[in-house]
């Protein structure tokens, strides 16, 4: 083993541990790896950003434009709003929503998908007196199978179709992934409506089906002023009234001096009272006791009501402009016409101001703004909106002209007569004549950390294939599963898959093991095809986490799921998809 083998090795090993440690962001590990080997004298310098001009990176960008496209065309809203005649019955109801975001994921970013579906699910879980945490996890495991149905469902799939064609000069065409990730997409369709929600544990914030939304306790400030009936009582008196339903978790008294909430502490006059409550019941004490609900530097509220006060409840989608940032970001992102009522974080206590709360990722917020631009805002900060929405006047219209181009679009890919990158801007190109996509909005959606990771991820893939670094790594493995027949080590390395993409980006995970699989079937004599396939699978089943994917994370909030409750159900999916994938991906692409 020469030195540069070592070398990249290790390398590897660091960038995956980064990468699982989550505390700097992936894009920036990506850039840090691809500094190494260049700094090292392994990629040269001319070309080490060649990676950002690959067909797979155009393609993924691409990709997110036209999702953005077909949201904003209201396709899938339109398919949404049929769906509630279909919702009776439990399974049914799983099913139907499900399926839908599958279908759309095929053709559009996932969370994207998930993220136009999930309003849908909260109205219809409240129509049907069902919590809405039998539903959105569901939901989002629906969203990355429907990822396995075409090549560009998922950027994986762009990785892995754009890899055979550097391997063998041709690329996996727009449905070569359909036969076995339709299969599969169906067979966890059917596992997740008749069994899997089953297994989703339901915790008493999650059971009361009397509220609007089941997102659990948001977390809210309320002032004690001099007409508040509980001045001088101890805080144990606010649970005794409410039944427990509303909880002081702080107490703010003079200027920012935060106090325990011990449940003998008596109530002054001008006590800020960090309280975790639903609002509904947080208001009936407001009403009967005096006191002041405080928003972020909003005016007084009089009214804890949806349509009274123009509130809206919103969950922070995974790299919107919100996170890591507070408040006081959010009132100059929206012009000082948005203000942040409560927030609700799953898994955590909160125990601080409002005001001194960093975002993160599956928040649920509580926000008042006006109406006429409320949407609006939260189509800026990336917000994905926990209520039904109006449909556009012209909506029909705009979704047939969508439909069209981007079916013209995907007919000249699969024909072959343009490269589907080339084929996708065209499509871009339509979105803009037809004024289906307003130029504004052309590059919002585009996960620039993602195309980042791509570009610098591919130099550093093509130093470990050129030093010979990936062979090493495929000799190794291959002398622990010498024995072993092919479907055995290909059900291993799908393992191995899915383990990496539980942790790490779903795009790095298919960056890593592509050339490894190929070069285990190689040394084995088997079709590459096969081995590619699986990798392809497995990198979109990242069940067992929260952090595993955007869409798992962005349901934590409205679902109030627990980081351990997603193994449960995702365990014997990913199990399931084994037994399932391995004999689908020999019977198609025969070893």
């Amino acid at each position: 083993m020469t030195g540069q083998q070592v070398f990249l090795i290790v390398l590897l090993f660091i960038v995956l541990a980064l990468f699982a440690w989550g505390r700097w962001r992936h894009d920036v590990v990506a850039l840090f790896a691809l500094f190494c080997v260049v700094a090292a004298g392994l990629v040269p310098g001319d070309v080490a950003l060649s990676g950002f001009g690959h067909p797979a990176v155009i393609t993924v960008a691409a990709v997110l434009v036209i999702s953005r496209a077909l949201r904003h065309s209201g396709i899938v809203d339109l398919i949404a709003t049929r769906l509630t005649a279909y919702t009776e019955h439990t399974f049914t109801h799983i099913a139907v929503l499900t399926g839908a975001v599958a279908l759309a994921s095929a053709f559009m970013n996932n969370v994207g998908a998930l993220a136009l579906l999930l309003p849908v699910a909260m109205t219809t879980a409240a129509y049907r007196d069902r919590s809405p945490a039998l539903l959105l996890m569901p939901l989002a495991f629906g969203s990355l199978l429907g990822g396995m149905l075409t090549m560009i469902g998922t950027p994986p799939n762009v990785i892995i179709a754009t890899y055979r064609a550097d391997l063998l000069g041709e690329p996996f065409g727009m449905f070569d992934f359909t036969p076995v990730g339709g299969v599969i997409a169906l067979v966890g369709i059917a596992y997740i409506a008749l069994l899997g929600w089953r297994l989703i544990p339901l915790r008493k914030s999650q059971k009361n089906n009397n509220k609007r939304f089941e997102i659990g306790d948001y977390i809210m400030e309320v002032r004690a002023t001099e007409k508040c009936k509980l001045i001088g009582k101890p805080l144990r008196e606010i649970e005794r009234l409410t039944r427990d339903e509303v909880t002081p978790v702080g107490v703010i008294r003079g200027k920012d001096r935060y106090m325990h909430p011990a449940p003998w502490r008596r109530i002054n006059v001008d006590d800020l009272l960090i309280v975790k409550a639903d609002p509904v019941d947080l208001k009936i004490l407001i009403d009967e006791q005096k006191l002041e609900l405080v928003a972020s530097r909003a005016a007084k509220l009089k009214e804890v009501n949806v349509e009274d006060l123009r509130l809206i409840e919103a969950t922070v989608i995974p790299d919107s402009p919100l996170e890591g940032r507070n408040t006081g970001f959010l009132r100059r992102s929206s012009g000082h016409s948005l203000s942040l009522i409560a927030i609700a974080r799953q898994g955590k206590s909160i125990r601080t101001r409002l005001r001194e709360q960093f975002f993160q990722a599956g928040d649920v917020l509580l926000l008042q703004g006006d109406a006429d631009s409320l949407h609006d805002h939260l189509n800026n900060l990336s917000l994905a909106p926990l209520a039904e929405r109006e449909l556009n006047l012209d909506q029909t219209r705009r979704a047939g002209r969508a439909l069209a181009i981007f079916g013209i679009a995907l007919l000249v890919s699969v024909l072959g007569w343009l490269p589907t990158a080339v084929a996708f801007i065209g499509a871009i190109l339509g979105f803009l004549l037809f004024n289906v996509l307003p130029l504004r909005e052309l590059y919002r959606d585009i996960d620039w950390p993602v195309i980042v990771l791509l570009g610098a991820m591919i130099s550093v893939g093509q130093a470990l294939q050129d030093t010979g670094t990936t062979e090493i790594i495929v000799f190794s493995f291959l002398s622990v599963t010498e024995a072993l027949p092919a479907l055995a080590i290909l059900a291993l390395v799908m393992v191995m898959t899915m383990a990496l993409t539980d942790i790490i980006n779903n795009a790095a995970t298919a960056l890593v093991m592509a050339p490894i699989a190929v070069g285990i079937a190689q040394q084995l004599g088997v079709n590459p095809d096969a081995f590619l396939m699986g990798v392809a699978v497995a990198a979109s089943c990242a069940f067992l986490t929260p952090i595993g994917h955007q869409s798992n994370t962005l349901v934590m909030g409205p679902g109030g799921y627990r980081f351990g409750d997603y193994w449960r159900m995702g365990l014997p999916l990913e199990i399931l998809i084994i037994v399932v994938g391995v004999p689908m991906i020999a019977l198609v692409w025969p070893l």
